[in-house]
């Protein structure tokens, strides 16, 4: 049965972090934290088939239970620090806040002094993280954690599939062989001489990173294996991510290696599907497609256009090679979305089986219910966490808080976007901007970032702005696509899901004026959507702009454009793409 609202169905440690950014697994082992460079690792035959996974309240740590679940295994919780020194295998979801993580480890007597079972990611067990300043790690890998640059280029926070480069026989990376992986985070260890013997993979985002340690039976990743959803081969039915958690889980199983087909070789391009869900006029919840955002069949009936299930689109979309699903419960700015208890179980029937990033968009703010009862956006955010997001999306009310910092200058730290991103991390917030093109003769009639565009308005004008509007396109706002960007990145976003209503269901192509100029701005990635018609509309706005992903809903929905001719058109286009 599912936990109530609000409450946790366990018992964890009082710690909310970012979204988890690594794994570190553990097979009954016992280290010792006051010689770090001599440390005992003692491994036992598994006597069941529970896996203990610490819990601290990180954010979507459902997706690793369903992982662990659809591999025939139990989990079990930690309910006490004697439950980790039985554990026979241990699961420790990463974390992204690490000063407030450390608090916890030490507060709770984990920071060593005896021999303890470790349960932290890969940067926990580093000497020294830069985050807000110098912050101690659990000193077991000698190295510092810092931040990427995003000075030379790259974007942060690295998100995305990328390749591995294998140093050593890591044993649970076997299956993973040249395909891509899933990175979300902001922050990453270095090798160095210290700590080389420890890497077993290392990735390239701008320099190299340790992507994976392997010490004895000790493994830690900084990628996602439960999102990592990608199969071995198009005639294999074992997926990357769920092979990682496989070989941890079944050490001693005489598994087969898979040919590699095609070598991953860089942080690839993402392709994404979108749901686009609300109720019909029965009362069901239904995947709908607007035409410029009117989602209802010209017709006498004039009833809501019905393209399918949410959860049967969402596993299709998984099989198919969706790097990413995104749900949009496009009513939420007018309910209560905790009330909508309907699209919180498509959440947790999706991540039950779809092990790529889920984000869920629509009504993230502040509401006081019918009985009185305020709940912040932050409760909001953390219970699609719980029901298996990733990542959450926010549209209007981030809209307000940019306009409130760009008026005051001051940052209140009390919007939804604040508030999120200081708790789950920046890496686990996207900021939806809906803009339309509005033509101006002369770029000084307006106060806002106007461009020479490439098709003349309806009067011949040459320039245009781009208005951003909140309430599903109902009210236009004084502020425009330029200034949110920027305005929402300083505030926490991670991430920007850039709309265009002009574009929207028109299947022209994207609109790569408003997508230039946006994902030249700023340092964030930057995903393109609305107006794909064809799979040539993916490789122009890849070659054309800085967008890290693309996104479509309606050419997927009616299957006008499948999502493999799109990658394997990207592919011939010598664009790289998971496959």
């Amino acid at each position: 049965m599912e936990a109530p609202p609000f409450a946790s169905s366990t018992k964890t440690l009082p710690f909310r972090s970012a979204s988890p950014s690594s794994l570190l697994f553990l097979p009954k082992t016992r280290l010792n934290f006051r010689r770090p460079t001599n440390f005992s690792v003692r491994a036992s035959a598994a006597a069941d088939s529970a896996v203990t996974l610490l819990d601290y309240g990180a954010g979507n740590v459902r997706s690793v239970r369903n992982a662990i679940r659809h591999l025939g295994f139990d989990v079990k919780d930690v309910q006490t620090p004697e439950d980790i020194l039985n554990a026979e295998r241990l699961v420790f979801p990463g974390v992204g806040a690490f000063a407030a993580a450390m608090d916890v480890l030490n507060k709770n007597g984990y920071d060593g002094g005896s021999n303890l079972f470790v349960y932290g990611e890969g940067s926990t067990l580093s000497r020294h993280f830069k985050e807000n300043g110098p912050v101690k790690g659990l000193g077991l890998i000698p190295g510092v954690v810092g931040r990427f640059d995003s000075s030379n280029g790259f974007r942060v926070p690295h998100i995305g599939w990328n390749a591995l480069q294998n140093e050593k026989d890591s044993l649970i990376l076997d299956d993973v062989g040249s395909h891509h992986v899933y990175f979300v985070h902001s922050y990453r260890a270095m090798q160095s001489d210290e700590n080389k013997d420890w890497v077993s993979s290392t990735c390239n985002y701008g320099d190299n990173f340790i992507a994976s340690i392997r010490r004895g039976n000790v493994h830690a990743v900084q990628f996602h294996p439960e999102k990592s959803g990608g199969k071995i081969s198009f005639l294999s039915p074992v997926y990357v991510g769920l092979s990682i958690l496989r070989r941890f889980l079944y050490p001693r199983a005489n598994l087969e290696r898979k040919p590699t087909e095609r070598k991953a070789l860089k942080l690839a391009k993402r392709v994404i599907a979108c749901l686009d869900v609300r109720t019909n006029d029965r009362g069901d919840l239904v995947v709908t497609k607007g035409d410029q955002y009117d989602v209802r069949e010209h017709s006498k009936e004039n009833e809501v256009r019905e393209l399918g299930k949410p959860v049967e689109l969402a596993q299709q979309y998984y099989k198919d090679g969706a790097d990413e699903v995104s749900f949009l419960n496009i009513t939420g700015f007018r309910d209560f979305p905790l009330g909508d208890l309907p699209m919180l179980q498509v959440l947790r029937y999706t991540s039950e089986n779809v092990f790529v990033p889920l984000t869920v968009g629509g009504g993230i703010r502040d509401f006081t219910d019918a009985n009185g009862r305020h709940y912040s956006s932050l409760e909001v955010a953390s219970e699609y966490f719980r029901c298996g997001a990733d990542k959450i999306s926010i549209g209007s009310d981030a809209v307000y808080a940019a306009e409130e910092y760009l008026r005051t200058g001051v940052k209140s730290g009390k919007s939804s976007l604040e508030q999120i991103s200081r708790v789950y991390g920046n890496q686990a917030v996207v900021v939806s901007i809906d803009p339309c093109r509005v033509y101006v003769k002369n770029p000084k009639d307006v106060e806002f970032k106007t461009i020479r565009v490439a098709t003349q308005g309806p009067n011949g004008e040459e320039f245009a702005w781009y208005q951003c509007t909140v309430s599903g396109d109902r009210e236009g706002r004084p502020i425009g696509a330029y200034e949110l960007a920027k305005a929402v990145e300083e505030l926490g976003a991670g991430e920007i899901l850039l709309n265009c209503i002009d574009c929207d269901g028109q299947k022209k192509g994207f609109d790569i004026d408003l997508i230039k100029l946006i994902s030249n701005a700023v340092n964030i990635p930057v995903i393109a959507s609305s107006g794909a018609g064809s799979a040539e509309h993916f490789s122009e706005v890849f070659r054309k702009t800085n967008a890290s992903a693309a996104l479509a809903a309606g050419i997927f929905h009616r299957k006008e454009v499948p999502i493999q001719s799109v990658k394997e058109h990207l592919l011939n286009e010598r664009i790289e793409v998971r496959i």
